[in-house]
């Protein structure tokens, strides 16, 4: 009956069963051709993503954004649907898609070889891609409910300045965060400069001269290095724990564990000495070839240290891993003492301007505070940020999903390419492919594929695409770093970027995209530089 319906009758006939206003608003500002297929699929959800690809993504080559006045019909793919209303199976559809770049301009064919391997992906990943929509639903549902129990209402948009004494949304942020966390106190703050400064004012509030600190996951992420002392500050002004009489040591991972954490030494209790005051677990694998470290595994490592030392410090590094498992850390064991992340990661939901948190318990929230201000110094205006930061909120699980799918084709491409990817897909199962961040590294194994994919990623960015990213020196890193991060808010890791370190083993860090879809790009372009440098074979 609907074939014989006229266009916009057959919009209305199928809202009626069930599409959404979107497919349907959709469907009626496009060609009749394309509005057929959206109707024909509004209902038959495990087809979208494929056909989102097919029909909008893979015609979009950098050639064939271009305007031209030559139009040419051309047949661009084949999308078989096959709904069944009660006995009775409609025939296959054939899908034709106006384009409007003449021939002699029609992309290479390495982007060709590269859509049919990406459209694959496509299909294998979507199952998956509807469990992080679950654990998306799952983590907004939490938020919400947060949000009505602290009755959040627009007077909490209002910002305080000056001292910032009595601003109620800043303070009711924080009693938000502490309980999403599960924590007994929380400091959400925009004076801190980025993840590593409130790791740090954590770590000069809580310890003192004569304390150790033990790194149980190895060495920590490059900023870090010099707020510990591992290497001098940039400026030689000093400051770092070592120069306040703090020592540092770390706990190598373990090969005999699959390259994480030390069970048999942490279950003997032989790396802890008598001066080790506070013990240090990132989650996120840094600038190293590991696996990152899941949420059982921190909880369960907590339990273990807390069982040999009561009074132990148990700081967790959080970044890169908000909402990305069912639960934070903090939510499982009260063993975890403290917590810190940064607000222009997860939690921001690419809207926060800057800041970080740090949640745990009150005594040691407020040392951390102590520190990032001054001892007796309480409130710090927020400068009109409150609406902002409730909105990120709101909007980080939604970011983190996408930015999980994101990471799954990404690997899913690469290894089908050849290359390492960490961690390995979700069509593999097992720990091996568990993710409890959003980083997705591959090992590239060269210099100048590293340099290759980061120009992909800026090229294909929202800002600064004209730009094309060189290896440098930056500060806090060692080693020349190269960076492609063409985000609306600088350093913001949940925006499509990627990074590395260009050091042995040549691997390239991509995390963030505010939706999967915007990875498709990359990997087109990537793909055929791939082809064009003889990495490897497309076609």
């Amino acid at each position: 009956m609907l074939q014989s319906m006229s266009l916009e009758a057959r919009v209305l006939e199928t809202r009626k069963k069930g599409a959404s206003k979107h497919e349907v608003s959709v469907a009626r500002g496009r060609s009749n051709a394309a509005a057929e297929a959206t109707l024909q699929t509004a209902q038959h959800p495990s087809q979208h993503a494929v056909l989102a690809y097919q029909c909008f993504v893979a015609p979009m080559s950098p050639l064939r954004l271009q305007r031209n006045s030559e139009n040419r019909t051309r047949r661009l793919c084949s999308v078989r649907t096959k709904r069944r209303f009660g006995n009775t199976a409609q025939k296959t559809q054939r899908l034709e898609i106006r384009s409007t770049v003449p021939k002699s301009e029609q992309p290479a064919v390495q982007y060709k070889i590269v859509d049919a391997l990406i459209e694959s992906k496509v299909a294998e990943l979507y199952p998956h891609f509807a469990q992080v929509d679950r654990r998306t639903a799952y983590h907004l549902g939490r938020i919400l409910q947060t949000f009505r129990a602290h009755r959040l209402g627009t007077h909490h948009f209002a910002s305080i300045n000056g001292y910032g004494h009595g601003d109620i949304g800043r303070d009711t942020l924080d009693a938000i965060y502490a309980d999403l966390f599960g924590t007994e106190a929380a400091l959400v703050r925009a004076q801190f400069f980025s993840g590593t400064h409130a790791i740090a004012s954590c770590l000069f509030g809580v310890l003192r001269p004569g304390d150790e600190m033990l790194s149980i996951s190895g060495k920590p992420y490059d900023t870090l290095e010099e707020v510990v002392g591992l290497r001098p500050s940039a400026n030689g002004a000093g400051g770092s724990l070592r120069d306040f009489g703090i020592e540092y040591r770390e706990l190598e991972l373990s090969a005999s564990h699959g390259n994480i954490l030390d069970w048999d030494a942490l279950a003997q209790g032989t790396c802890f000495s008598p001066k080790t005051r506070l013990c240090l677990i990132q989650r996120s694998r840094g600038y190293a070839w590991r696996p990152s470290i899941s949420v059982k595994d921190i909880v369960r490592a907590a339990r273990i240290i807390k069982s040999h030392r009561p009074d132990m410090i148990v700081f967790v590094d959080n970044c890169y891993g908000e909402f990305v498992e069912e639960f934070e850390p903090t939510n499982l064991s009260d063993d975890i003492d403290l917590m810190a992340g940064s607000l222009i990661k997860n939690p921001g939901g690419t809207l926060a301007l800057g800041g970080g948190y740090v949640v745990g318990r009150a005594a040691l929230v407020a040392a951390a505070a102590n520190r990032l201000a001054a001892p007796g110094v309480h409130g710090g205006a927020t400068y009109n940020l409150n609406r902002v930061n409730y909105q990120g909120l709101f909007l980080a699980p939604q970011m983190v999903g996408e930015a999980l799918k994101g990471a799954m084709l990404v690997a899913t491409t690469l290894l089908e390419l050849g290359f390492e990817v960490s961690p390995m897909p979700p069509q593999f199962g097992g720990e091996a492919a568990h993710r409890t961040d959003i980083i997705q590294a591959v090992r590239l194994g060269a210099p100048e594929l590293i340099v290759a994919f980061a120009r992909a990623v800026q090229k294909w960015s929202a800002v600064s695409a004209y730009v094309q990213p060189t290896a440098g020196a930056t500060p806090g890193y060692e080693d020349q770093v190269i960076f492609a991060d063409g985000t609306f808010m600088e350093g913001s890791t949940l925006e499509l970027s990627a990074d590395g370190p260009l050091r042995e083993p040549y691997v390239v860090y991509a995390q963030g995209g505010t939706h999967w879809t915007h990875w498709i790009h990359v990997l087109r372009e990537f793909g055929a530089v791939l082809d064009q440098q003889r990495h490897v074979k497309l076609g």
